[in-house]
């Protein structure tokens, strides 16, 4: 048994409004899936991480799943400054969850969530 190119997917209520949110960290689109010319799942990529997002609705019509907000996992990002990372967040549509922080002996982290509730934390080492 073989597996390979893992990736993680998002249920989202606003598939458009989610992948402009994605695409202003950075991500590409790099497929697109439509039914009846609507689109119902993208794919991104960010530096080798590949993140799905599909809508609530055709998961549940499609594949009979029914996705809630679940916050058992979070999508974590990288950057060189943390707060004004975060900052250009809330300026493109995040929720604060946890202010930018120091922890450990050289991290500053903080977390936001996108628009449809799913978190992330925006990490970065500290200059000394």
């Amino acid at each position: 048994m073989n597996f390979k190119s893992p990736q993680i997917n998002l249920y989202v209520d606003h598939l458009e409004k989610s992948k402009a949110f994605y695409q202003k960290l950075g991500f590409t689109q790099t497929f697109v899936a439509e039914i009846d010319g609507k689109p119902v799942h993208y794919e991104l990529i960010l530096d080798g991480f590949k993140l799905g997002i599909a809508s609530k609705e055709s998961t549940k019509e499609i594949h009979g799943l029914n996705p809630g907000q679940n916050r058992g996992c979070e999508i974590v990002v990288w950057t060189e400054n943390t707060d004004s990372a975060i900052q250009y967040l809330i300026d493109n549509g995040a929720s604060m969850l946890s202010h930018p922080h120091n922890f450990l002996n050289d991290l500053r982290s903080g977390w936001v969530q996108d628009p449809d509730g799913n978190p992330i934390q925006i990490v970065s080492k500290r200059k000394n």
